[in-house]
């Protein structure tokens, strides 16, 4: 499933780079060749990479540091509240597409 290969692939280039835009940039770079001729929504696919990319802030993504000044946190309570946050609106970006995916086809 086209959906679950673009998630899956922008998490893990977030997870490798840090950077929430270049694993979205470089996903869609990677899935649309695939998604070209598949009939698979362009919204939901663009809805899922976006989620994907949000996996796992650390210490060199700029919106982590923003989190941690913003809040005051020591780099250790950012990655336990910032990285946790992110983890979890993923996984529930995720559900919601395919979810979505299921009620439009």
């Amino acid at each position: 499933m086209i959906l679950l290969l673009a998630w899956l692939v922008a998490a893990l280039i977030r997870i490798a780079i840090g950077a929430a835009t270049v694993a979205v940039v470089t996903t869609a770079g990677i899935v649309a060749p695939l998604a070209a001729n598949s009939g698979v929504n362009l919204e939901l696919l663009v809805l899922v990479t976006s989620t994907g990319g949000l996996m796992l802030s650390h210490v060199n993504d700029f919106g982590f540091c923003l989190f941690k000044k913003y809040f005051r946190l020591t780099v250790s309570q950012t990655l336990k509240s910032c990285t946790l946050l992110v983890f979890f609106q993923s996984l529930l970006g995720l559900l919601l597409v395919l979810l979505l995916n299921l009620l439009i086809a």
